[in-house]
């Protein structure tokens, strides 16, 4: 077997730390890639996936927005001992000072930089765009809390109209080198992890020669130690799904050219050949349209390419799931 080139590139983490930090954020990210993109000329740099809007607990400001603490929960433990321990002390400043509490607003992105042919040769960015906004008065008048932890996180917060405390920023998190990734978890599992098995059948079918890997699919990367201070490592495949590409839970009277033309125009949705496969894999389509495939195929119909029937047949008779 031909071992494939070697892809010489450098991607310094610190300088990525540096340009998220020296970046305007907007809500398009165009500027944060192409500054990325200018410290790595020779490499591709593109954001392949936006995570779901996330919210964490933010600080204590005056009505008028000046900054009290960054933490409420350091802020209200401190209160408290300098109140002498006294509860209802701490509540009758709260409530002179009027104080409010901020939350930050955020959106998680994953950058991809290819470096390789493989599917696994890709470096992953990982950057918050974040903003902290006024959320919820401190105390409320009509429920007053009874303890510190209802103080800082009450279960019916008393919201208002959210205000910004600061523009919004991006902040890194890290860079994984997914191909070394994926070989040190292979040193710590005795079997193959489905991740694994499934770069495995996009580098073997006809997925790899028209899209890639790191443009359609992300990771979730967890990577732990543990209390012997051993690592525990483990991954998600996450899909990068395009607008209009729904779930497909059924293929129920289809068969023959009714379900090859379900299965192409998912496929053409989706952006590349045997999409339908590998989100079945992945969850989103439903493993009834696998089967269904396989028994057409099986019988009389040939609509698959040859590599392509190969890797369904392995996957009806061993089936493996991403989650």
């Amino acid at each position: 077997m031909t071992k494939p080139p070697e892809f010489r590139y450098e991607i310094n983490g610190i300088r990525i730390q540096r340009i998220c930090r020296e970046t305007p954020a907007s809500e398009d990210d165009h500027l944060l890639v192409a500054r990325i993109m200018e410290a790595l000329p020779a490499l591709e740099v593109r954001i392949a996936r936006r995570g779901h809007i996330w919210y964490r607990i933010g600080g204590v400001v005056t009505p008028e927005g000046e900054r009290i603490a960054l933490d409420i929960n350091e802020w209200a433990e401190r209160s408290l001992i300098e109140c002498g321990h006294d509860f209802e002390i701490l509540l009758d400043h709260c409530i002179e000072q009027n104080f409010l509490v901020t939350r930050h607003v955020g959106v998680s992105l994953y950058l991809s930089v290819k470096t390789g042919p493989r599917p696994q040769d890709f470096v992953q960015i990982e950057v918050d765009r974040t903003q902290e906004r006024t959320f919820r008065t401190l105390i409320d008048a009509e429920r007053l809390p009874e303890d510190l932890e209802e103080l800082i996180d009450p279960i019916e917060p008393s919201t208002l109209e959210p205000w910004d405390i600061s523009s919004p920023q991006y902040i890194y998190r890290r860079k994984t080198d997914v191909a070394v990734f994926m070989e040190e978890l292979s040193k710590h599992r005795s079997t193959i992890h489905p991740a694994q098995h499934f770069m495995k059948d996009w580098e073997a079918s006809s997925a790899m020669d028209q899209a890639t890997f790191c443009h359609h699919w992300s990771l979730r990367l967890h990577r732990r130690i543990g209390r012997h201070g051993e690592q525990h490592l483990n991954v998600e495949v996450v899909a990068n799904s395009p607008q209009g590409l729904s779930r497909l839970d059924s293929a129920e009277g289809k068969r023959g050219k009714a379900l090859s033309a379900l299965i192409t125009q998912y496929d053409h949705l989706a952006g590349y050949p045997f999409a339908w496969f590998f989100n079945m894999v992945g969850g989103s389509v439903s493993p009834q349209v696998g089967e269904s495939v396989w028994r057409d195929i099986s019988g009389d119909f040939a609509y698959l390419p040859s590599r392509d029937a190969q890797i369904l047949a392995r996957w009806v008779c061993r089936p493996y799931y991403l989650s």
